[in-house]
């Protein structure tokens, strides 16, 4: 079976490909801002990006411990926003750019590592709901041809019963015609019965 394919913008295709390096990079950069703006070797900035990271990452141990199972997406996002925390924090409070480079690529990776999961998973259900679909237009294309084919066999069976009834009263009227017909000796023979059709 041919598989239709999806067809998108090429911006729409490559948003999600490109949304971790950007948010990645987006976190460094402003990381690295705040550094040039007073945050390098400060021990408040420092503190205050720590207990935030702890209180995401607090946040999304809860939501993933929750009852049911927690909820998955409130903890990726707990933790993420507790991973993007902690780089900016070093982005801003490391001298140099060693240090932020190198998490910043880790960072970048492992989210990757994550999309790509959640990429399969969101291919594997597109191409499950194109196979349904078309599973479903297959079926109801049959049950369209069936139904033609019966009606079209109705039809038939109709016309050949207005032909017979038609050639019979033909018939009738043309022996009527001839000399010597006797129309009570065919009503005492008998006619043969028109079947109904339905």
């Amino acid at each position: 079976m041919n598989e239709p394919l999806i067809q998108h913008h090429w911006i729409v295709l490559a948003a999600p490909r490109v949304a971790p390096v950007l948010a990645t990079s987006t976190v460094l950069i402003l990381g690295r801002i705040w550094n040039a703006n007073g945050a390098e070797h400060s021990s408040g900035n420092a503190a205050l990006m720590v207990v935030l990271a702890a209180g995401a990452a607090t946040a999304g141990a809860f939501a993933a411990a929750g009852p049911g199972g927690g909820d998955g997406v409130l903890a990726a996002t707990a933790f993420a926003t507790s991973g993007a925390l902690s780089l900016a924090g070093v982005a801003g409070y490391a001298d140099g750019w060693s240090l932020p480079i190198l998490l910043w690529a880790v960072a970048t990776a492992v989210a990757y590592g994550i999309a790509a999961r959640y990429w399969r998973t969101d291919r594997r259900d597109a191409l499950t709901h194109i196979r349904h679909t078309a599973v479903r237009r297959e079926e109801h294309g049959h049950i369209e041809r069936v139904e033609a084919l019966r009606a079209g066999a109705q039809i038939e069976v109709a016309r050949t019963g207005a032909a017979y009834a038609e050639q019979l009263a033909t018939a009738l009227l043309t022996r009527a015609a001839l000399p010597g017909f006797d129309p009570q000796a065919v009503t005492d023979a008998g006619l043969p019965e028109l079947t109904e059709h339905q």
